[in-house]
């Protein structure tokens, strides 16, 4: 029961954080964080499942136990990892931890509690990566907006409720949407089921046995069902142009929220979206190709153009992450091992360069309160390891090679050009390509004008290196962004073997 206890262990340290005194809570979350790593490594290290959780396959660390009773429902207590869900729970462990460190200098009121929240969504999104059965599932989807909402509405700037508010409501919205859809697939599924357990229900799916609902036949009931759960977790995403709350949540937060945010949450999404739409309904996907395609490349091309339209730097970092999530969605509808694999795997690259990336903007925002590219300049003088740090992990994002964010973006790319779902694929694909260019337009002037050239400051505040706390999680986050670029094997193998059977299945409607 090592998931449970992961669980628990983050729980319980979410609580002992909470109450101790303010002056130790930081140290204490820190150490207590340790834990889940630890955790979470010793499941990597032991893995031996095969295929995928949902179709059959051997589930690493299964939990399955009945747990109440809904009428003719079972609701099970059921976890699990799969290679999809095994480097998220990871990564999860390690950016908690290092963005609790972060927190160190720009937290400095209330810290019990703020900590303690960071380890209270931490164990939230565990469950969210573990849970096999809808319900569990569910509540854990939905508890991670609580501590989110009060990180935002309690510590962040100065529209901070009111980017709150936003982030609430739409992802609250989303979700109500996307419940609607599941619930009516398993209203579908009628007798063919007795439980929400995630494996029974995508089983029974690829069986043949969804039917009428509500007047719907089995294909259109099908249809409508993904469109809502398509929609509830392109908020969360976000997929263009669900994407307005995102800015706005980014450039409140604390910056060791934002790590969270994009780093994680917004893997909620997409990890969703496979399990749910591309995993149980993929002749549906596959009908819906074109305009998911188009989400996609609109996704990538918008959100890169967005980014080079900023001034502040926050901002910048939160559009791009709009266009990363854009080849996601393009290489889920590749329908292709290198294709899914290589989203899949883009999560994981994506959450630790995001994270680099909104740590080392707020490292900079520590030593000079701002974070507007035209109020300063030359500061690599001043700054040399952040600024150095700061242009790796800007390079990473461009794809340099051996970085994390090129094997995604390669796998991706050609899962993509290999796609057989539609004649066009290669277009989209190359139109999403174009889509680097401009990635690299933005940072490179985002570079330029803040870290070179002749020293300039439009500010009151002395600028000098940050403490070691404060560069310390930078420097973990890039060597880890490195060493999966240069082995990406140590996820991709187990990502292959857990999407191959998603790409095996044959249409049921």
């Amino acid at each position: 029961m090592i998931i449970e206890a992961l669980i628990a262990v983050t729980f319980l340290a979410a609580l002992v954080t909470f109450v101790l005194p303010d002056r130790y809570a930081g140290k204490a979350a820190f150490a207590l964080s340790l834990a889940p790593v630890i955790g979470s490594l010793y499941m990597w290290q032991q893995y031996d499942a095969s295929g995928n959780a949902l179709l059959g396959g051997n589930i690493a660390f299964e939990t399955d136990v009945v747990w109440l009773q809904l009428g003719q429902y079972d609701l099970h207590w059921m976890v699990g990892v799969d290679g999809i869900s095994m480097p998220l729970v990871v990564l999860t462990t390690i950016l908690t931890t290092l963005a609790i460190v972060s927190a160190w200098t720009p937290i400095a009121e209330r810290q019990s509690q703020f900590f303690g929240l960071m380890l209270l969504m931490e164990a939230n999104l565990l469950g969210v990566f573990t849970a096999l059965d809808f319900f569990v599932w569910f509540v854990f989807w939905e508890a991670v907006l609580v501590p989110m909402y009060f990180l935002i509405g309690v510590w962040g700037g100065p529209r901070r409720k009111y980017a709150a508010i936003k982030f609430f409501v739409y992802t609250n919205i989303a979700s109500l949407v996307m419940f609607i859809g599941f619930i009516s697939l398993v209203f579908g599924l009628g007798d063919s089921i007795t439980s929400l357990r995630l494996p029974e229900i995508a089983q029974a799916l690829q069986a043949g046995q969804l039917g009428s609902f509500a007047g719907l036949s089995a294909g259109a009931l099908a249809s409508v069902a993904f469109i809502a759960m398509f929609f509830g977790f392109a908020v969360k995403v976000p997929v263009a142009p669900l994407h307005t709350w995102l800015p706005d949540a980014h450039v409140e937060a604390p910056t060791p929220v934002s790590v969270m945010l994009a780093g994680v949450l917004l893997k909620m999404g997409t990890y969703a979206l496979l399990r749910f739409n591309f995993t149980m309904l993929p002749e549906t996907a596959r009908a819906f190709a074109l305009p998911i395609a188009l989400l996609a490349v609109a996704s990538v091309i918008y959100g890169a153009l967005l980014a080079l339209a900023q001034q502040d730097l926050k901002r910048i970092v939160a559009y791009s992450s709009v266009s990363s999530m854009g080849y996601v969605i393009l290489g889920l509808i590749a329908y292709t091992t290198y294709g899914v694999g290589g989203a899949t795997f883009q999560m994981v690259a994506h959450g630790l360069i995001s994270g680099l990336m909104f740590m080392a903007v707020g490292v900079i925002y520590n030593t000079t309160h701002t974070r507007m590219v035209s109020d300063m300049s030359g500061i690599a003088d001043r700054m040399p390891v952040t600024a150095g740090i700061f242009v790796a992990g800007a390079f990473g994002y461009m794809g340099l090679p051996l970085m994390a964010g090129f094997a995604a973006e390669f796998f991706i790319f050609k899962g993509a050009f290999e796609s057989t779902v539609m004649e066009a694929m290669p277009l989209f694909t190359g139109a999403a390509m174009f889509g680097i260019v401009i990635v690299a337009g933005y940072l490179l002037f985002a570079m330029q004008r803040t870290l070179f050239g002749p020293f300039r400051f439009d500010g009151d505040y002395d600028v000098t290196e940050a403490p070691f706390h404060d560069v310390a999680p930078l420097a973990v986050l890039l060597l880890l962004t490195i060493v999966l670029g240069v082995s990406p094997d140590i996820f991709f193998t187990m990502i292959q073997d857990a999407v191959n059977p998603i790409l095996e299945l044959g249409g049921a409607f």
